[in-house]
């Protein structure tokens, strides 16, 4: 992905950007300091993705000042991961939030046309996954991806799977999220001709051990091009596929 360091050098070539703006962005001040954080507003330059808020844990009114100072410096888009409702609700009184409650993300801000270089494809082994898949899918498109969901095609009825090669075959990366026995990761990496990105979930039955069995199956994965996130992590398996999707030569 471009960072933002090198679009700015780009539009100072152009002549769209002068080299006095050009300095006074990367002179900007790096971080914000508002008490409870320290806001980065330096992350879209180095990483060419700006912070994204991790709702968890922060009350309403800490995650209302971190979008208040993001906004302020002029981030276009702003994704909060694993948001309550009750926490939405309040912070949607003093900002336009888009709330997806299946995922537990709100965005505040437009969403981004897509850039990329091809599909993200998002799968899961069963319905119950899909929160996660959701997490997952919602992340890489507000940063810029194409998505193409695919659920319920575990490995329970592998028929279901195959009827969709032609979307498996075409994707620029794979992010397979399930549960259980965690087999899904395999057989699309098996499959498949890009990176997949394995995301075990916490679902199944006792012997399961809250997704730890999806985890050590998809670490063995004999399928070559196979990685995987921690559990239930379905951010940081769509940010990572997002960071592929545009990967250019």
């Amino acid at each position: 992905m471009n960072n933002g360091i090198k679009s700015i050098l780009e539009a100072v070539q152009s002549g769209s950007m002068s080299v006095a703006d050009a300095l006074l962005k990367i002179k900007e001040e790096p971080f914000e300091d508002i008490g409870y954080a320290k806001v980065d507003l330096h992350r879209k330059l180095r990483q060419g993705a700006a912070e994204v808020i991790y709702g968890a844990g922060k009350t309403p009114e800490q995650i209302i000042g971190i979008l208040d100072v993001m906004r302020k410096n002029g981030q276009d888009t702003v994704l909060i991961t694993r948001m309550g409702e009750e926490a939405a609700d309040i912070v949607k009184s003093v900002h336009e939030l888009d709330y997806h409650k299946d995922a537990g993300i709100g965005i505040v801000g437009k969403m981004p046309l897509p850039d990329g270089i091809g599909n993200v494809l998002v799968a899961t082994g069963g319905t119950s996954d899909i929160p996660v898949a959701e997490e997952a899918a919602i992340t890489a498109q507000a940063l810029g991806s194409n998505v193409v969901r695919l659920y319920d095609v575990g490995v329970a009825g592998l028929h279901r799977t195959l009827a969709h090669l032609d979307e498996i075959m075409s994707a620029s990366v794979i992010i397979a999220i399930a549960g259980m026995e965690g087999a899904l990761a395999s057989v699309i990496g098996g499959l498949a001709d890009c990176p997949v990105i394995a995301v075990p979930t916490s679902v199944g039955y006792g012997a399961s051990f809250h997704g730890v069995s999806a985890l050590l199956s998809m670490l063995n994965s004999c399928a070559s091009g196979v990685s995987v996130v921690n559990i239930d992590n379905g951010f940081g398996a769509g940010y990572l596929a997002n960071m592929i999707n545009h990967i250019r030569s």
